[in-house]
């Protein structure tokens, strides 16, 4: 079993409610049209789902997630925006509620990082897809970001990061892996590319103080305690450290990304 690392605090839902279609799917978005029926799986706060709901319309578009707090949050930035054709409902991947062959597309972006089976997730992904359908994962590797200027602190981060999140149940240097973890799920036609995030300047110290915040007061820092792998103290200092670096005029972070698209070629 995994557990979700980050949790759905503030400081967590300040940088997913940052995500869009756009900057966060744009590797999807030519293969979408009106009438598709689309499955977004770790949907969060719906910045995402809405905007592939759009591109879809009328095409009938699920979001799903374990918790209850922040469904409600998606659903009320559809209300807001006027978008009709999506709907937000708890599920989890493991288990989909949904028949064999109910959508044409099935996307999870930043998922599979989080979870102790991503392969059976990723099976069950494939169930749910019509034959045709079209797979659309991405997840960043957090033994690929990179950062200027150098930081003792930020090292420090990322190394109990990964210690936590492995203690969770997850793997956080999940891209590199999902080209391998999509082909033992049975798919065969697998395309394979990468994005990034970058963060400079005034970026920078907004993602700096994203994680500032996110050391000392989220479910990560109630992992990294239980885990006994960083002190209520140690994460204060994480969190000084986060927020002197994001105020350096040269800041720089980058976040790679791997985008992995997968048609499902049989039933």
């Amino acid at each position: 079993m995994s557990t979700y690392v980050h949790g759905h605090s503030e400081s967590v839902l300040r940088q997913h409610s940052w995500r869009t279609a756009e900057n966060s799917a744009a590797y999807l978005l030519d293969d979408l049209g009106p009438g598709l029926d689309l499955l977004d799986v770790g949907c969060g706060p719906g910045t995402i789902t809405v905007g592939l709901a759009q591109r879809v319309a009328p095409g009938r578009v699920v979001g799903v997630d374990t918790s209850r707090e922040v469904l409600l949050k998606a659903s009320e930035l559809a209300v807001a925006r006027g978008v009709e054709n999506v709907l937000f409902e708890e599920g989890d991947v493991r288990a989909l509620p949904y028949a064999d062959h109910s959508f044409d597309v099935v996307h999870a972006h930043q998922v599979l990082q989080h979870l102790s089976d991503p392969v059976g997730a990723l099976a069950e992904m494939r169930r749910v897809l019509r034959p045709g359908g079209l797979l659309a994962v991405r997840d960043a590797d957090y033994g690929a970001m990179t950062w200027f200027p150098d930081s003792e602190g930020l090292d420090a981060w990322r190394s109990l990061y990964r210690e936590v999140a492995r203690g969770a149940g997850g793997e956080p240097d999940a891209g590199r892996r999902l080209v391998a973890w999509v082909r033992e799920a049975g798919f065969t036609d697998v395309e394979a590319g990468a994005d990034t995030w970058c963060y400079t300047q005034e970026e920078a110290a907004w993602w700096a103080g994203v994680w500032a915040d996110r050391v000392v007061h989220s479910a990560f820092a109630r992992n990294a305690i239980a885990q006994e792998a960083a002190t209520e103290g140690e994460l204060a200092d994480l969190a000084r450290e986060w927020t002197a670096w994001g105020r350096q005029e040269d800041a720089w972070f980058v976040i790679l990304h791997s985008e992995v698209r997968a048609r499902k070629v049989s039933r």
